[in-house]
């Protein structure tokens, strides 16, 4: 794609409304990385960073304004970008945060006139055949699309056994504007590659191009129908979840209909105590079902925010607990690949432990820290940060002298900053996730403290890691065995072949050479699986006592032949 072209290939001539969206947005972003780059970079090297530092909040707070006005009035990505940036409480200051925040539920929504146009065109039939009804006043408007109530028809409904649904319309027009907004974002995405304060610790453009295809996915309604079904069977039989039935028999690329399953918002703190649900009980499942979707399932609903989980009442006699969460809107989702779950595990168990050694060691994993990076200042920086901070809830860290973190800061923050950082692919959708996650968590209980689910979870975890690591230990221990068995015979069978003139050789001194090949061979073998046989023993005996002991109880075995081989060398 060129610089100038407002649309991504194959998509519709640029017109002169797609040609001023395009130069509005890059002039939006142009001025304000001009205005970054001169107080952040320029002003700190001639001596003027106190100038930067008076004027940032004001700064921050009047981009955020600017870009929320932006937004709104274009729509489409732009309300993405100020959705995920609203979410990033762990990174952005709350001049922008707290001012993008809204953007979740300004959206306008499209006359009911047009979405009708749009719907019977996809369904192939009048709106009056496909439905018994549909409420022209949209339940809920998006950047993407709206969603309307309706009811099925007598005869559909009772083939599927629904009756109230959701139906579902893309705004019209949001191929092309989707197009000219990825355009833009990927030009930005090229000024920044060529920042190097950006550059060495992301690859803009590959983020872009992820949230191209997130964005691309969340248009497809037929991916999200396939989504929403794959997540429900995630879930099958968990009491804790619910997810709405898709009704595929009016469903297409833009018209997605599903079951009504309308319920309490979950952050809705009145309505939920209304029903008889404390609020503080509803944070930790929630904060448990979305581990488990990204350090168990591997496939996470990607956009957590309030307006997508609903809280659903169920009868006294349902169970234990008389609510369950109900997810929609499964349009974003992210996928994490074996490696990167293997290494997020160990990042929660470092972290629930206070490790910090261990937590510098599964960021490495994880592939956010590039394996040349230097992390013993890191690791100290981590171990001092858990020494002073691990633990506490986000109430407790309200109540900390603000001095001590830019104690910390000043300390520490060179080496983070220096350090080569790198989000790896899927990873913003992993971040946005957590971040939200957080934020729902807090606004249901301000005392909420994450470690609180985090040190349960991790310690499953941790039982779980250890079981496998005895398995994969005793599965190399016995291969061990197998190499140290079938090993001398093999260098019988070359001793025989060299008697037998099979491998001519002319060394006087190859025989005895042979010998002492053969004898520290047995002794570096039998070394090997001492030290293999021990381990897994020492492992599985905290699980499985008299299996461990006979592990144990083996290792002398492969010991006392390593200490009488050697003994004997020749």
């Amino acid at each position: 794609m060129s610089d100038q072209a407002p649309a991504a290939t194959g998509a519709p001539a640029a017109t002169p409304a797609t040609r001023a969206r395009y130069r509005r947005i890059l002039r939006f972003a142009g001025w304000n990385l001009t205005v970054t780059w001169w107080y952040e970079l320029f002003l700190p090297r001639i001596g003027l960073a106190s100038v930067a530092a008076r004027t940032r909040s004001r700064r921050m707070r009047r981009f955020a304004q600017r870009f929320h006005a932006l937004a709104v009035d274009l729509g489409g990505l732009m309300i993405k970008v100020g959705q995920f940036m609203s979410s990033r409480l762990d990174v952005l200051p709350p001049e922008i945060t707290s001012e993008l925040e809204g953007l979740q539920d300004e959206v306008p929504a499209v006359p009911f006139p047009a979405i009708r146009a749009l719907a019977e065109a996809e369904l192939g039939m009048p709106l009056d055949r496909a439905f018994a009804s549909v409420d022209e006043v949209p339940v809920a408007a998006a950047s993407l699309g709206q969603a309307h109530r309706g009811r099925l028809l007598p005869e559909l409904a009772a083939d599927i056994g629904l009756d109230a649904v959701v139906l579902k319309v893309q705004r019209p027009g949001i191929d092309a504007i989707v197009d000219v907004d990825l355009a833009a974002l990927r030009r930005v995405g090229r000024w920044l590659s060529h920042v190097r304060l950006v550059s060495d610790r992301v690859d803009a453009p590959a983020l872009v191009e992820e949230f191209a295809r997130t964005s691309l996915e969340e248009i497809d309604y037929l991916h999200e129908a396939a989504n929403s079904e794959r997540f429900a069977e995630e879930f099958d039989g968990d009491a804790r979840v619910a997810v709405p039935a898709v009704v595929w028999e009016r469903t297409t690329t833009r018209v997605l209909t599903l079951q009504d399953v309308t319920a309490i918002k979950i952050t809705d703190a009145d309505g939920l105590r209304a029903a008889g649900i404390d609020p503080a009980e509803v944070a930790p499942v929630f904060a448990e079902v979305m581990f488990d979707q990204l350090f168990t399932n591997g496939f996470f609903h990607a956009d957590p925010h309030p307006g997508n989980i609903f809280v659903t009442p169920l009868p006294e006699a349902a169970g234990e607990r008389p609510w369950r969460l109900t997810f929609v809107d499964f349009g974003m989702m992210g996928e994490v690949p074996p490696g990167t779950r293997s290494g997020l595990r160990k990042l929660l168990i470092a972290a629930a432990s206070r490790d910090g050694k261990g937590l510098v060691d599964a960021i490495r994993d994880v592939g956010v820290l590039l394996p040349t990076a230097d992390t013993a200042e890191l690791e100290r920086a981590m171990t001092h940060l858990f020494a002073r901070f691990g633990g506490m809830g986000f109430a407790e860290l309200r109540e900390v002298d603000p001095r001590e973190f830019r104690e910390f800061a000043v300390e520490f923050g060179d080496v983070v900053r220096s350090l080569p950082f790198q989000l790896p692919e899927n990873f913003l959708l992993i971040i946005r996730a957590m971040s939200l996650t957080s934020g729902v968590c807090s606004a249901l209980d301000p005392s909420f403290n994450l470690w609180d689910s985090v040190e349960p979870y991790a310690a499953q975890l941790l039982r779980d890691e250890r079981g496998n690591l005895g398995q994969d230990i005793a599965k190399q221990a016995l291969d061990n065995l197998t190499i140290a068995w079938r090993l001398p015979k093999r260098l019988d069978d070359l001793v025989t072949r060299i008697d037998d003139g099979s491998i001519a050789v002319n060394a006087p001194r190859l025989e005895q050479r042979v010998g002492r090949l053969e004898r520290a061979a047995r002794r570096l073998v039998a070394g090997v699986v001492f030290g293999g046989v021990v381990i897994a023993g020492a492992i599985i005996h905290t699980t499985d006592q008299v299996l461990g002991a006979v592990f144990l109880a083996a290792s002398v075995v492969p010991l006392a032949f390593t200490v009488f081989t050697g003994r004997r060398g020749g």
